[in-house]
């Protein structure tokens, strides 16, 4: 079935006090609006466009695409006034039930979105409806003899109205022609003096077209954010699903309270990751993998059998081969690390090519930036190399060579040979350090 969906943009969110715009406040790692758009794309919509408002530039600039469409709203007079901008941007495209998401609900499922589209059908009104224990603040759906016949608002409801349970999440599919009917007929005679969407609902009862709902699995599918005390409460209904995901695909977590994805975490079998882990952008952690507590992952590959941490970070660009061992305050960069190899403690191991076997000792770096080009490592298979060496690229370090303590290497290391380059180490007798005077 086409499908057209709107997503509603435009708020100002004064309450996060903030100058980033409301909707590209991150959540996992990427902005509300990005969540809402994806679950559109998703759900195989022939247009998608956006109704943006409040440091819209800044929004446009941030996700403007090519299958998005984008509708500016001002003066910002309402949802039923918002959606209104997005009509003429459905033109082009054959008639559709039209899909309204709002860019500051971030959760929603689209398996919940399916649902509610499935029971419109294609000349159906559908409302996403959830029952709440305490409705405060949300629309009220009006029912007789079961039917829906009306939304209420809350401050335009009496005792009675107040007393509904069933809240309008904003969440709703309406046929594409009727949309286009009813909104310029909206009226903005109200406590608010807004043009409400949610008006419709009457309009179709008026016509005769049937109002169904759906209802979403869980309350925070339909949760908006508003503040950053309710952006976090999001952000960690989040990192609970994505963890017990996790878990159920078979990934051992110390304590699935203290894990971050930011991202798309690929995990093979019998995976461990212990506390306060953060994996940001694709990773992906072969087989028996074990990533100790406190590290930082990103857009990185970690080979079967590897163990990383604790307190490493992996940053873009890094792939290690099996059985790898990265230990505690390393830190890898846009290299590649084969198997069997191991820093163990205290290196930054920066554009690097590093072979098989490899010892990295501690205090070692790789001197990958003169200030203003990058340049590359190479160190091939079987090299031990001393701790507190220091490695200024390009340099290559030959199969089978160690490097003594405290070198640094500015020129190439032949295989199967010892380099070192350190002064002399000398004792001077009688030798008496100074005695320095406070200056007055």
């Amino acid at each position: 079935m086409a499908l057209n969906v709107v997503i509603l943009a435009a708020g100002q969110g004064k309450r996060m006090r903030s100058d980033l715009p409301k909707v590209l406040h991150p959540l996992a790692g990427k902005p509300l609006l990005s969540h809402v758009i994806d679950a559109a794309r998703e759900l195989g919509a022939q247009k998608i466009c956006v109704v943006y408002g409040h440091g819209g530039e800044r929004v446009r600039e941030a996700l403007d695409a090519p299958d998005l469409s984008w509708a500016r709203q001002e003066p910002q007079l309402g949802t039923g006034h918002a959606v209104l901008q997005a009509i003429p941007e459905f033109a082009a495209v054959p008639p559709a039930p039209t899909l309204v998401l709002y860019g500051d609900v971030p959760l929603t499922r689209v398996s919940t979105l399916r649902r509610l589209i499935d029971a419109a059908g294609d000349d159906t009104l559908g409302l996403l409806t959830a029952l709440l224990p305490d409705p405060h603040g949300y629309g009220r759906i009006v029912r007789v003899d079961g039917k829906v016949t009306r939304i209420v608002e809350q401050k335009d409801a009496d005792d009675a109205e107040r007393a509904i349970r069933e809240i309008n999440t904003g969440i709703l599919v309406a046929p594409g022609e009727a949309l286009a009917r009813w909104l310029p007929q909206l009226g903005n005679r109200n406590a608010q003096g807004e043009y409400y969407l949610t008006d419709i609902v009457a309009m179709a009862v008026a016509e005769g077209m049937a109002v169904t709902t759906a209802h979403p699995d869980a309350t925070w599918e339909t949760e908006g954010v508003n503040s950053k005390v309710q952006l976090a409460q999001l952000e960690r209904v989040h990192q609970r699903n994505v963890a017990e995901a996790l878990m159920e695909a078979g990934v051992m977590l110390a304590d699935p309270a203290r894990i971050d994805v930011r991202g798309e975490l690929i995990c093979g079998r019998d995976v461990f990751i212990d506390v306060n882990c953060v994996f940001e952008g694709r990773v992906v952690l072969g087989d028996g993998v074990r990533i100790n507590a406190n590290c930082v992952i990103q857009d990185a590959t970690v080979g079967a059998g590897s163990i990383i941490g604790p307190f490493a970070r992996l940053r873009p660009g890094t792939e290690l081969a099996e059985d790898v061992h990265i230990g505690n305050f390393v830190e890898v960069k846009n290299s590649f690390i084969a198997a069997h190899s191991k820093a163990n403690h205290l290196a930054y191991i920066g554009d690097a090519t590093i072979g098989s076997r490899v010892n990295v000792g501690a205090g070692t770096i790789t001197c990958n930036y003169d200030g203003a080009n990058k340049f590359r490592t190479i160190i091939e298979d079987d090299v031990f190399i001393g701790s507190d060496t220091q490695l200024v690229a390009p340099v290559t370090v030959g199969r089978g060579a160690t490097l003594g303590a405290g070198t640094t290497l500015t020129e190439n290391a032949p295989p199967d040979a010892l380099t070192i380059s350190r002064a002399k180490q000398m004792t001077i007798a009688g030798w008496k350090r100074p005695v320095k005077q406070k200056k007055a």
